[in-house]
């Protein structure tokens, strides 16, 4: 089984994705990282250069592939993945998918403290970045919504979405 894990940029997808992997022993991949390790160039470089198209184009293929030839692992996916292309679809038909969801505010109080390694927020103030989020949420939030299951992060810790995500999918 191929959990997927969806969400905004700072929902948590990579915690949950490190401790999902601890609790099941399944490998652990992220998408983000993948696209670095074979691009050989960070996340940031990849936008200045190819610009955001190439990115996602970089990230549908290495998504196609990795969804093709893996089973029981964990893929945190990046904040973009499921919007563009079909990606949803592959992603929900080869896998179990999750969106983790959180609030403006709680997505405002977590990115606010590396919206630098960030590049589609490395340019936005703090005082723009509440207003930036409830857009960008808003655009993507018809893609995050068709994930199998959903849980909301803000109150719970990262072993509880862990255990709310095992007892949805194991039902």
């Amino acid at each position: 089984m191929i959990i997927s894990l969806a969400g905004y940029m700072g929902s948590g997808k990579t915690c949950v994705a490190r401790e999902l992997h601890k609790m099941l022993g399944y490998p652990l991949i992220d998408l983000d990282q993948e696209i670095v390790k074979i691009h050989h160039m960070t996340i940031p470089e990849i936008f200045k250069t190819q610009g955001e198209f190439g990115f996602r184009r970089a990230e549908r293929d290495i998504l196609k592939k990795t969804l093709e030839k893996k089973n029981n692992c964990i893929l945190s996916l990046g904040g973009g993945t499921p919007v563009y292309y079909n990606n949803i679809d592959i992603i929900n038909k080869k896998s179990e998918s999750v969106y983790l969801q959180a609030s403006v505010k709680t997505l405002f109080e977590r990115l606010k403290k590396n919206r630098e390694t960030r590049p589609l927020i490395s340019h936005i103030k703090n005082e723009n970045l509440t207003e930036f989020i409830s857009k960008h949420l808003f655009e993507r939030a018809p893609f995050y919504h068709k994930c199998r299951h959903m849980v909301s992060t803000d109150r719970l810790s990262i072993e509880e979405v862990c255990k709310e995500i095992l007892e949805m999918i194991l039902k």
